[in-house]
């Protein structure tokens, strides 16, 4: 699983990459193993409001290397191009380059220690630095060609400033990397000179930040068409929903129609006793009619996916790939036996009651109409897990020590463990899988770490 990666994005998100190559069928699946202490159930969380709120996917064109020089020497291959492969090729160019400094700058902003982070920081300002020379060095002399190099030098400009100074913001404060620090703003301060004398953006736009930041992300928009895939998404199970509903509605009316004809049968002609006993029949009715007909669509939908994708090329309105996707808590007797070992394989002491939540993605690729020059799309799915934590207890335990005769206190945060289990079957290959530990508490995500798997399962 090389190009599968799982790793913290926000305070409070996980993310997970993978690419696809054409004509590639590949089952992915996440278990989230959540102890029952943690409150999180199919009562309290709905997992239609929990995919539409918190589960954010992005899907695009990809090609190897972490700022694409591959792309870079095809976009400014101009002579042979027409205006609308210059722009495509512009675009994917400027969108992976907007992607890569995303990341590294997240990973970033993680390191508290100043003798690692400002190192780092110079080495990442002095590739962006270069990549915007290369890039300077491809403008077009076509002035049809112009407005695109243009929208996308000013974007990634004042992007790629507004993320080294975020940066600078929250750096671990040290004197010794003064020198650092001033390179770094003398490399902004360059940036912003070169955008003035563009004339990139009015004076008016610049004294806003309202309307430099809308502008920047009309930009980016622009920049992302071609690229990015356009989503069609479909919810599945619609008419057997209709049908559960309908099912049950039946069921709860024959119960009634029959309670209806014993009370007739027991109180002779229209008595007060009578309406009060059809009052309460058909109360029981509108308090269990829910009840049965959530019961019956959680039995018929077990097991089947809930949405369906199409994504297709921006430009050409091609479906490049299909994908169908799963979100419910699983009963313990349908959990598949390979993530149950996993599962298992615990200390003692963490042996808790668990719910598992399981994400699931069945995704099939196109073996053509990709963009001319790629093979591969590569997709990001982001899980917020804002909605775990809502249920997390804080902290409020102390933890006393004696020194030198004095007696001090610690306070001690709640923390929480969820196991992950990803498992990966592409074609007909055998499955894969990986296990994550994921330690949190109402705040943030404390750590994330890979744990072994039994000896069966990475065989």
């Amino acid at each position: 699983m090389s190009n599968i990666k799982l790793k913290q994005d926000e305070a409070l998100s996980i993310k997970f990459t993978h690419q696809l190559k054409k004509g590639q069928h590949r089952r992915l699946d996440l278990y989230f193993s959540l102890p029952k202490e943690m409150g999180i159930t199919s009562n309290t969380l709905n997992e239609d409001e929990y995919y539409h709120s918190s589960i954010m996917g992005r899907r695009s064109y990809y090609s190897d290397g972490l700022h694409l020089a591959l792309v870079h020497n095809r976009f400014t291959s101009q002579k042979n191009r027409t205006i609308d492969e210059y722009r495509l090729y512009l675009n994917l160019f400027a969108y992976q380059f907007i992607v890569a400094i995303e990341t590294d700058c997240k990973e970033l902003s993680r390191i508290d220690d100043a003798d690692a982070f400002y190192p780092q920081i110079e080495a990442l300002s002095a590739h962006v630095e270069s990549l915007f020379k290369r890039f300077r060095r491809s403008e077009p002399e076509d002035p049809k060609r112009q407005s695109y190099f243009e929208n996308a030098d000013n974007y990634l400009s004042w992007f790629g400033e507004q993320q080294l100074l975020k940066l600078l913001a929250y750096a671990p404060r040290s004197s010794e990397y003064a020198a650092v620090t001033e390179k770094l703003l003398l490399l902004c301060r360059n940036e912003n000179k070169y955008r003035q004398e563009r004339s990139y953006n009015s004076s008016n736009t610049l004294q806003d930040p309202n309307r430099i930041a809308n502008k920047m992300l009309l930009l980016r928009r622009l920049i992302q068409r071609g690229v990015v895939l356009k989503e069609e998404l479909k919810t599945l199970g619609t008419g057997l929903k209709k049908f559960s509903t309908g099912l049950a509605t039946a069921l709860v009316m024959i119960v009634v129609s029959s309670l209806i004809l014993k009370a007739q049968g027991v109180f002779s002609g229209l008595t007060i006793a009578l309406i009060l006993t059809l009052a309460v029949i058909y109360g029981f009715r509108e308090i269990f009619k829910d009840d049965v007909r959530n019961a019956m669509w959680r039995y018929l939908q077990r097991g089947r996916p809930r949405w369906s994708r199409l994504l297709r090329d921006t430009t050409s309105g091609a479906v490049i790939a299909k994908q169908q996707v799963w979100l419910e808590f699983m009963r313990s007797q349908d959990i598949p036996k390979g993530v149950a070992r996993a599962l298992k394989r615990r200390h003692r002491e963490n042996n808790v009651e668990t719910e598992v939540l399981h994400y699931g993605l069945n995704t099939k690729v196109a073996s053509q109409q990709f963009l001319s020059g790629y093979s591969t799309i590569q997709e990001q799915v982001n899980f917020s897990l804002a909605p775990f934590a809502r249920y997390l207890e804080r902290g409020k335990a102390k933890i006393y020590k004696e020194q030198d005769g004095k007696v001090s206190n610690d306070s001690v945060e709640r923390r929480y463990q969820i196991n992950l289990i990803l498992l990966v079957q592409d074609d007909k290959q055998a499955p894969q899988y990986m296990r994550y530990k994921i330690t949190l508490n109402r705040s943030s995500i404390v750590d994330i770490t890979e744990a072994e798997l039994p000896d069966e399962l990475t065989s």
